[in-house]
Formats: structure tokens, C-alpha cells, sequence
């Protein structure tokens, strides 16, 4: 069995692929090794009911994720998928910035953006990636990134800076205070789940000025920072990765034509490409719905 898994901070996407080559879609919780042992990894896997049941059919493992940024957090990666998965005989374990450039280019040329909970970019030569800017995370980068959004609205919530009808939806949507939302940040796990799970809150009001404003100044920011310092940038199709992108693709399109980029692919879901490039690269039958 064919396994390809592409983890973001939020949730892992799975595609498992028999030697018919009919496939199943799994989603588990993300992985990132900065927040995450082995041992969690082992755990979390193994919640789930199929891919336990399946584990020691698998023999060809493909993994990108968030965080992969050397060789000590690819081991944690790696030991906690070799105690699920201990027939496999392949595992290629790689940064979620490779996964992201092989499902928007193939093997061509491209600048890849991801948008999704962090945000980073880099530039794909048809074989390797290569960053122009390093990623910071949440708390000093990410921008345009979910974490990021979410990071804006509860500063302006807890400031009391929200246009009013914003200020009381929040409110009822969400019933947090200042006390439970710095908790939620400075004392539980994975806060840069938490930041941008405050997407949702954008989405409901999509149409809002307040919104528009706060999402066109965080697409104008990452093109800045992450695209425009590519060399001729113009260049060469952006594609970007993730569902920030997705949802708000219109104002990306507005981004693109301020800062002179051409968009190439949008894509929410990167795991079935990933999993058709892989397929094709080895004859492997691959049937989707």
C-alpha cells in the first residue's frame, strides 16, 4: 500500500492507495515537530481507525509537514511513523514547502506560497525548493497566515478597536474574555492552532470592511515580504497552497495585479496532487471519486 500524508498545524490530510489502486482520504490531527514528540505522533495515528488498521500493509510511506527544517525534526517525524508503520520500507520524509511545490508545478518552475495556518514561501526550480525568506512562525512571521488573521482580530477585540456589530458577534459566537483567550495563548499548547481557528470569524464576514481591509493589508504585506523579493518574481506563475488562499482568492487576485505577480494555481487540498504526481511517477493505479 501506497501512503501519502501532507500535515499542516492544524490537521494532516491522508490518502492511502491499495494495489488496486482505490484510495481512501483520512485526516488526523497536524504534526509539526516543534510542538509535537514521536511519541504524540505514534499516539495520534493511531486513533485513527484506519490507518491502525492498515499500518502494517503499508510498504511506501510519502510525508511532508510543517516545521521539517532539519535533520533532528525529521527524526522525530520519522521514529513516530516507523513505530505505526513498521513494514514500510520507503519513507520520504520532507518539508510541507516540497509537498506544496510538487502539487502546484509537477516537475516545472515555479514560486510557491503557502497560506494556511503560518504562512511561508519559496521558490521551485522543478527538483529542489529554495527560500528567499526565512519562515518566523506565529509570533514574529507568518503573515497573511491564518495565525496571523486570528493574532489582528483578538487584538483589536480585547482593545475594543472592532466596529461594533463585529464586537458583539464576536462575543456571541465565541463567549471568550481577555482572561480566557491570553490563556488560551500563553498557556495551553499549540497557540498558533488557536490564533487561526479565529479564520472561521473572518469567513462569516467576508463582506465586511472591516474584513476586506484586514485581509487586503495581510495579502499586501506577505506579497512584500515572501514574493517580491524573488528575483524577477514576475516571472514565473505563483501558485499558492492552503485554505486562507482559497477562501479569499478574490482579494489575492487583487493583490497579484498591485504587486505585479501572475497566479498560477490555487489549491486547497494539496494531498491529491501530491498523490497523482506520486502515482503516475511509479505506475501506481490511483482511483478517485
Amino acid at each position: 500500500m501506497l501512503l501519502i500524508a501532507d500535515s499542516g498545524s492544524t490537521k494532516t490530510d491522508w490518502i492511502l492507495i491499495n494495489n488496486d489502486g482505490n484510495a481512501t482520504e483520512i485526516s488526523t490531527i497536524g504534526f509539526n515537530p516543534f510542538f509535537h514528540s514521536s511519541t504524540t505522533i505514534e499516539t495520534e495515528i493511531l486513533k485513527n481507525e484506519t490507518l491502525s488498521n492498515n499500518a502494517l500493509n503499508v510498504d511506501n510511506l510519502v510525508f511532508f509537514g510543517a516545521g521539517i527544517s532539519s535533520n533532528d525534526r525529521k527524526q522525530i517525524i520519522n521514529i513516530g511513523l516507523k513505530s505505526v508503520f513498521k513494514n514500510c520500507k520507503n519513507i520520504t520524509i520532507d518539508h510541507d514547502m516540497k509537498g506544496a511545490a510538487i502539487a502546484a508545478c509537477g516537475d516545472n518552475k515555479g514560486i510557491i506560497c503557502i497560506l494556511g495556518t503560518g504562512s511561508n514561501s519559496c521558490f521551485f526550480d522543478g527538483c529542489e525548493v529554495y527560500e528567499n525568506v526565512p519562515s518566523l512562525g506565529y509570533i514574529l512571521g507568518d503573515e497573511a497566515s491564518g495565525a496571523y488573521f486570528g493574532k489582528i482580530l483578538l487584538i483589536d477585540f480585547l482593545y475594543k478597536k472592532l466596529p461594533e456589530h463585529l464586537h458583539k458577534d464576536f462575543i456571541t459566537e465565541f463567549n471568550a474574555d481577555k482572561d480566557l483567550i491570553l490563556e488560551s495563548i500563553y498557556k495551553k499548547p499549540n497557540a498558533n492552532v488557536y490564533l487561526a481557528s479565529f479564520m472561521k470569524f473572518f469567513v462569516k464576514h467576508s463582506n465586511d470592511k472591516y474584513v476586506k481591509k484586514t485581509i487586503k493589508a495581510g495579502f499586501s504585506k506577505f506579497a512584500s515580504i515572501h514574493i517580491c523579493t524573488f528575483k524577477n518574481y514576475n516571472e514565473y506563475p505563483v501558485h499558492f497552497i492552503g485554505s486562507v488562499a482559497h477562501l479569499f482568492n478574490d482579494i489575492l487576485n487583487e493583490t497579484a495585479i498591485k504587486h505585479n505577480f501572475k497566479i498560477g494555481n490555487i489549491i486547497q487540498k494539496p494531498v491529491i496532487s501530491i498523490a497523482k504526481y506520486y502515482c503516475n511517477k511509479s505506475d501506481h493505479k490511483l482511483n478517485l471519486i
